[in-house]
């Protein structure tokens, strides 16, 4: 069985009050023509449909529209419900949809999803949990305790209802996991709404090892691998919602499994989507003025810091913005403001960090290696030990 595995869509995102609609509808476009051109014969979507609980007709359209496409020729297609999207809402239209292979998820069930790949023959068992927060799961995991105590109970609670759901896994069946949590030791950006308070709601790889073939993750907003056992992933948003993101490929998974066996994996990339990229003119407003003349990341949003000497004037400001839709931010820097941050950032750096910058400044780049680093820690230790014995004599 072929398997695309997706997440993350937001629909009804904006950009700091910009539209993201059509390249959502880029993206619908291009992940029908995936799923087609790879033949896929299910649909993971592993929550966040939308940007909000409240979303805007447009974005709940466009679900639609995407979820109609997606299943064209009988391909079934199951969607869960993340930490942004209303439960509810996410199934209520369940009774319309599912006789077309279309399974939406908005609480935990008692039981795995069962579809069947008509290509194949093959029957999946997918053990899919929503978002399970405590206000979802209607149960109070800690009446005490510290955020530690929270995070065990959190986790071992995923843990018990992802058993539960595995209890339908069989030898003969395609065998999967999906949800939408933060698992430890995975890479967050500044577009996921947190799900953790002080990394409270985190839930430990072992809560996933229920014998599933592959896990599908949502909520990490970058493509990436978690370890544990067998083969887990998050599949990443399919564009760019901070520029937290700038420079990262975006991506669809795709799974090819049979009963059994381990999963042959291929990362596919997506081209919708206009770019976020970050500009520094180190060389003042000049220096943006040449790289708009020269149309540099032409379809790109645009994070900008200018170093200036004077202040940059209102009429300047709204010059700039003229001269490219794209303009997101233009944050000017001034010398005093540099000293300043790059003082906090080494009171916040390591010993050994700051060595390593120092060194490299005064060697045009070059890396000290491991003994060298060493032997200045150590110094700096002796020298600290006797300025000690110093001030107790």
């Amino acid at each position: 069985m072929r398997i695309l595995h997706t997440g993350d869509w937001h629909f009804g995102r904006t950009l700091e009050g910009r539209s993201r609609l059509r390249e959502q509808e880029d993206f619908v476009d291009e992940l029908v023509r995936m799923a087609d051109d790879q033949q896929a014969d299910l649909i993971l979507m592993a929550g966040d449909v939308y940007d909000s609980v409240n979303p805007p007709a447009a974005a709940e359209q466009l679900f639609y529209e995407a979820c109609a496409r997606l299943t064209e020729g009988g391909r079934p297609f199951v969607a869960i419900a993340g930490n942004h999207d209303q439960p509810e809402r996410v199934s209520s239209v369940s009774p319309l949809v599912t006789r077309q292979g279309i399974t939406l998820v908005g609480l935990p069930m008692a039981n795995a999803v069962t579809v069947h790949a008509p290509r194949t023959g093959e029957i999946a068992k997918i053990a899919a949990l929503p978002y399970p927060s405590e206000a979802r799961l209607n149960e109070l995991l800690v009446v005490e305790g510290n955020e530690d105590d929270l995070r065990q109970a959190y986790s071992a609670r995923v843990g018990k209802l992802m058993e539960m759901l595995a209890r339908g896994f069989t030898p003969n069946t395609i065998n999967l996991a999906m949800s939408h949590i933060y698992v430890l030791g995975g890479l967050e950006t500044d577009s996921e709404r947190p799900i953790q308070v002080g990394g409270a709601y985190t839930v430990d790889p072992s809560a996933l090892s229920i014998g599933a073939q592959y896990t599908a993750l949502g909520h990490l907003h970058r493509s990436q691998a978690v370890k544990g056992e067998g083969m887990t992933r998050y599949s990443g948003s399919p564009l760019a919602y901070s520029f937290s993101e700038a420079g990262q490929a975006k991506s669809v998974a795709m799974l090819d499994i049979s009963p059994g066996q381990q999963p042959i994996f291929e990362e596919l990339y997506l081209s919708c989507g206009r770019p976020l990229v970050r500009w520094r003119a180190k060389g003042g407003i000049e220096e943006v003025y040449r790289w708009l003349d020269e149309d540099l990341d032409a379809r790109a949003f645009i994070d900008l810091e200018i170093t200036l000497n004077d202040a940059l004037s209102l009429g300047e400001i709204q010059r700039l913005r003229k001269s490219r839709e794209g303009l997101v931010h233009i944050r000017p820097i001034y010398p005093e403001m540099e000293v300043a941050e790059m003082e906090i950032q080494r009171s916040q750096l390591p010993l050994h960090e700051i060595f390593r910058k120092f060194y490299q400044r005064q060697t045009g780049g070059a890396e000290p290696d491991d003994g060298l680093v060493q032997l200045f820690l150590e110094l700096v230790e002796e020298n600290t030990t006797v300025q000690e014995e110093g001030d107790n004599e």
